[in-house]
């Protein structure tokens, strides 16, 4: 079983929902069998290439209610595992790291990809990383595996590129508008970080579909809750 995700670096929502995917996952008896792969997908696709303060921006954007949001976010996570510093988080663009996912996928493999992935959410949300700087982005590489080497010549370039871009468009063709949006074998889709026990069940009932000769339409959770264009569902 193939299962893309499409989700973005700066997206609170993707991290909580890539957690709990994960713990269905573990608990999922054909795990072995599945093949985990992230796509790209930009909230604010124009974001300076300079970072800024994340408080700054979303008070910027939402007002006063940004503090609170930002807190039930924070109290979500640690349920999860994962501590949010908002106050430490910096607002930056997310394309060099989408660049370097797709590095990640294409000469490492799915594993590696995922270790990335994990990665670049904590420097961005829990350790203050600007995660639109190639020297911070190499040592986040770095520490997931990737060689220093390639890593530097890789975004001192232009690599990748046009593949990110094409698939950022593939996203908008596939109606994709909130994320995280898991899609199974290219059928099916669950958008938002559903609870584990929602992405339990929809692995064993992809599991059984694709094992039929002539599979019927999954029916899948409603959309959880996520983050759309420029904002999340807080």
């Amino acid at each position: 079983m193939k299962v893309e995700i499409w989700s973005d670096i700066a997206c609170p929502w993707c991290y909580i929902g890539k957690r709990r995917f994960e713990q269905a996952l573990e608990g999922f008896a054909g795990k072995e069998g599945v093949e985990v792969v992230y796509r790209p997908y930009q909230l604010v696709p124009d974001a300076p290439a300079t970072a800024s303060p994340h408080r700054a921006w979303l008070a910027e954007r939402y007002g006063p209610q940004s503090v609170a949001m930002d807190a039930r976010v924070a109290e979500l996570g640690r349920a999860e595992g994962i501590t949010y510093d908002f106050d430490a988080a910096l607002h930056a663009n997310t394309f060099l790291g989408h660049r370097l996912l797709h590095l990640a996928e294409t000469e490492y493999g799915a594993a590696v990809q995922g270790r990335l992935k994990e990665e670049l959410l904590k420097a961005h949300f829990t350790d203050g990383v600007d995660v639109g700087d190639r020297a911070a982005l190499t040592d986040v590489a770095v520490a997931a595996g990737l060689d220093r080497a390639r890593v530097t010549a890789y975004l001192a370039g232009d690599e990748g590129a046009t593949e990110v871009s094409a698939q950022l468009a593939e996203a908008r063709e596939l109606g994709i508008t909130a994320v995280p949006t898991f899609v199974f074998e290219g059928k099916w889709a669950v958008q938002g970080g559903q609870d584990e026990e929602t992405f339990r069940k929809v692995l064993e009932q992809v599991a059984a579909e694709i094992g039929e000769t002539r599979p019927a339409p999954v029916q899948v959770a409603p959309a959880g809750e996520a983050c759309a264009d420029g904002s999340c569902a807080i």
